[in-house]
């Protein structure tokens, strides 16, 4: 069970992030150092779904 509710909060992080990345993307101005660190953190919460998933 706490697996299960693990999962579901490293998928709802994900896709926050991927809002976020959107938003950011859209901005003027963005900083091109914070858009790569946000895609990064992205992946590794995509890295920890799948590893935890399999």
């Amino acid at each position: 069970m706490a697996l299960t509710s693990h999962l579901e909060t490293l998928k709802k992080k994900h896709r926050d992030m991927s809002e976020a990345i959107d938003v950011a993307q859209r901005a003027p101005g963005i900083d091109g150092l914070r858009l790569a660190d946000m895609k990064k953190q992205k992946l590794r919460l995509k890295e920890e779904i799948n590893r935890l998933s399999n």
